[in-house]
């Protein structure tokens, strides 16, 4: 079993940033794949970015060259810094960890303003 929890969120400007972290505990070394996710009403969930065991990232390509994923193994944390927002980022975002089975944290909104 792995819990996630997130923190982070908010409310901010066009153009602004906010960094989203989660903590994993429980059944950590087993985690390979962490990453975020995001869900807008009346859209389906979509991936914002992942990064596994070894430091590979992989990113939506809306969000390339503006949202940086990181990966702390030591602390089991994995961070999402997302700069220049725009509104159409607004959703909430959920942590994903992926071991044999799919994770999910509580999910954190994020709102921007235009």
């Amino acid at each position: 079993q792995v819990q996630l929890v997130e923190s982070g969120g908010g409310l901010v400007q066009a153009g602004g940033s906010l960094r989203l972290s989660c903590a994993a505990s429980g059944s950590v070394p087993s985690i390979n794949v962490m990453g975020w996710y995001r869900q807008a009403p009346g859209k389906q969930r979509e991936l914002v970015a992942t990064v596994n065991s070894g430091g590979f990232t992989n990113y939506l390509d809306s969000v390339k060259g503006r949202f940086t994923i990181s990966r702390e193994n030591a602390k089991n944390t994995v961070d999402l810094q997302m700069n220049s927002l725009k509104p159409e980022d607004t959703a909430t975002y959920y942590c994903h960890a992926k071991t044999t089975y799919d994770y999910w944290g509580q999910g954190t909104q994020v709102t921007v303003s235009s």
